[in-house]
């Protein structure tokens, strides 16, 4: 068991005030209204103990599919059950960029002018780019569209995205289109290598998120997963949400050495070798902690573990951090640039004029970025597209190469050949804070106690195959860990995410990212209650708004482990009991009130219509009815949060639903 989870178990004094509603969740009552009307009347505490249930064994399914959906690129990768050693990676997508190893497919979608899907990937970006400019104007082109998810704090099912050229779509239809597209291509693949005629139920599906993706962020992927037709609603348990630091971890603990690259075995600054003599395990050892940095497109993902022998089993030492400090920062930093050397309102005007050709632009400077190493003597050229270069002509009335000369950007050159020449002073310039943002994070990271001791570092995701990014990081940290990067860095999170749906037991311990709990009424105390929380109900007194803690912030949870609260309804022949859940980065909070706590969302309980009791007639069958427990069981120790409800008095299942995104 592990120390300090869960202290408060028992029957919750829950009422309706301002955190609880009655049936109609659409239309709340008013706190004056809500206090004299409640929907769950305070039961006495009674002690329930924490149970542990037994984390349940791998997969019942004959194959696991895996989509590793980023923010530049995504990919899928499967596995039967059968032979669960070998992981088929996706074949080669038509089209792709020289030099790039094509088992990854950008994530761009193109719908038609008529919101149809069009393509996806490559074939969306090759279509797009061949279209007349005056067409390409009315096709929705979108890239790099997961940022979005991460960056709004109010995510809905209505949330919209904008495409290239300015139109709106919600973000459930486009992620589901994407979706949908990996669903149809994988399903081929897995049937073309399968011996048997395989059914729907047989594939368990497994999407990869951040890791410091909220709850919301979670559900939203799982509801356009639904949507996409990769599982139904009915069989939940069917789709797995894995967390992309996680599931590199995985992957990255069975490594051997020839498998990977030991940055600290490489000379460091002024060719001192620093403690080059040893050479990576060629396993882990009991106890190993370690941190696997996922950097991404979009984001960076942190998260600390440690082998739990003899099984094998991962234990998180610290809760999951990170940020929007992926390598898309270093192309924005690149629009910036083009901002200051041609007038943003410039190029405002052009990515809505010619968007497939400010497409075609950062294709370009992508392909350049990825070849970036420090040190390099000679510059980066970035092809400018000739629309571009002819719409500042007409737009300005000069040439470009005059706007670059009045600009004083010394450190961009202008090349005959239509080019820009990025110095290596300009390519520092555009990493540097990204960078700088990276290994701040992981120095802050390896200064927490819980996780000091860490003896390694993998350094996975698109934007850890950059020299840059390497150099500084062994450079920062390269004396107080074992910097590893895996041969295939690139789909290591992918591979990962196969394992864990063959397994979803191997990440034994989590912790949690948030203090989560519902508000209760507890008997008031005077003097230490603040006479606004008083509430005087049937001649007693109450304090309202108390905040009841199911988990708190950074606390261990296992698998298996449960919290469990009772409910009971408040009227006789009442259908619904949803109690609302608050949230806090803090555990410091007392009331539901307090800053920093908010309505993150709602369980539901639906319950059944009671069953008549052997013998109870007339009076004692409603006094029955009237005393019913509904007993709601909570697991935090999964990558979602899950809820289950059972009647006691009927030993029935109840419905119950958890919602993080109607808020």
């Amino acid at each position: 068991m592990e120390k300090n989870n869960f202290q408060i178990n028992f029957l919750s004094f829950v009422f309706n005030s301002p955190n609880f509603s009655g049936d109609d969740l659409s239309a709340p009552a008013s706190p004056a209204t809500a206090r004299n009307d409640c929907s769950i009347t305070p039961l006495t505490p009674s002690p329930s103990p924490r149970v542990e249930v037994r984390p349940r064994m791998a997969c019942p399914f004959s194959v696991v599919v895996a989509i590793d959906f980023g923010t530049t690129s995504s990919g899928y990768a499967f596995s039967f059950t059968q032979d669960s050693e070998a992981i088929h990676m996706m074949k080669r997508w038509e089209g792709g960029d020289p030099g790039v190893a094509n088992q990854k497919s950008p994530t761009c979608l193109l719908l038609t002018p008529d919101l149809r899907f069009h393509s996806f990937g490559f074939a969306a970006r090759d279509f797009y780019h061949d279209l007349d400019p005056e067409e390409a104007r009315h096709w929705l082109y979108f890239d790099k569209f997961k940022m979005k998810i991460h960056s709004t704090s109010d995510l809905t099912m209505e949330t919209e995205l904008e495409a290239v050229n300015g139109r709106k779509v919600t973000a459930i239809e486009v992620f589901a289109h994407a979706l949908r597209f990996f669903r149809e291509h994988a399903l081929k693949e897995v049937k073309d290598q399968s011996s048997s005629v395989l059914e729907g139920e047989e594939i368990r599906w497994v999407i990869t998120v951040p890791a410091v993706w909220r709850q919301p962020a979670k559900q939203f992927m799982r509801e356009a997963a639904y949507l996409a037709g990769l599982v139904s609603s009915d069989c939940p348990e069917q789709l797995l949400i894995a967390l992309e630091p996680e599931a590199a971890s995985i992957y990255c603990r069975k490594l051997r050495l020839h498998q990977v690259i030991d940055l600290s075995m490489q000379p460091i600054t002024n060719g001192l070798d620093m403690d080059g003599s040893r050479p990576f395990d060629s396993s882990f050892r009991q106890g190993d902690r370690y941190i696997v940095a996922d950097c991404g497109g979009g984001t960076v993902d942190l998260t600390v573990h440690q082998i739990e022998q003899p099984q094998g089993t991962l234990k998180e030492l610290y809760k999951a951090s990170g940020g929007p400090y992926g390598a898309v920062g270093v192309d924005l930093a690149f629009e910036a640039m083009l901002c200051q050397i041609f007038g943003e309102d410039f190029i405002q005007s052009f990515k809505a004029k010619r968007p497939a050709a400010w497409v075609d632009l950062t294709i370009a400077f992508e392909a350049r970025k990825r070849t970036a190493a420090p040190g390099r003597a000679n510059a980066l050229n970035i092809s400018l597209p000739f629309s571009f270069i002819d719409y500042y002509k007409r737009h300005r009335g000069q040439s470009v190469e005059a706007a670059l000369r009045k600009s004083n950007m010394n450190i961009v050159k202008w090349s005959s050949q239509g080019m820009l020449r990025l110095t290596q002073e300009a390519m520092n310039e555009l990493f540097q804070p990204t960078i700088v943002n990276i290994v701040k994070h992981i120095e802050e990271l390896m200064a927490k106690p819980e996780v000091h001791g860490v003896r390694f570092l993998f350094l996975v995701g698109g934007f850890a195959e950059s020299p840059m990014l390497q150099k500084a990081v062994q450079k920062a940290l390269g004396r107080t860990c074992r910097i590893i990067i895996p041969h295939d860095v690139g789909l290591t999170i992918l591979k990962g995410a196969v394992l864990f749906g063959l397994d979803p037991t191997v990440v034994r311990v989590r912790r949690c990212p948030l203090t989560y709990g519902v508000g209760v009424l507890n008997r008031f105390v005077e003097g230490r209650h603040p006479q606004d929380k008083l509430l005087i109900k049937d001649g007693r007194e109450w304090c309202t708004d108390i905040l009841d803690r199911f988990v708190s912030v950074d606390q261990s949870v296992a698998l298996g482990e449960v919290v469990r609260r009772s409910y009971t309804p408040a009227r006789l022949g009442q259908r619904k009991i949803i109690i609302n859940i608050y949230c806090s980065v803090t555990d410091d909070v007392t009331y539901i009130s307090d800053p920093g706590v908010r309505k993150c969302g709602t369980i539901t309980l639906d319950l059944p219509e009671p069953l008549p009791l052997p013998g109870a007639v007339g009076g004692a069958g409603a006094a029955a009815a009237e005393r019913r427990e509904i007993r709601a069981t909570m697991q935090f120790g999964d990558t979602e949060i899950k809820v289950t409800a059972v009647d006691i008095m009927s030993n029935r299942s109840v419905r119950a639903s958890i919602d993080f995104l109607s808020n």
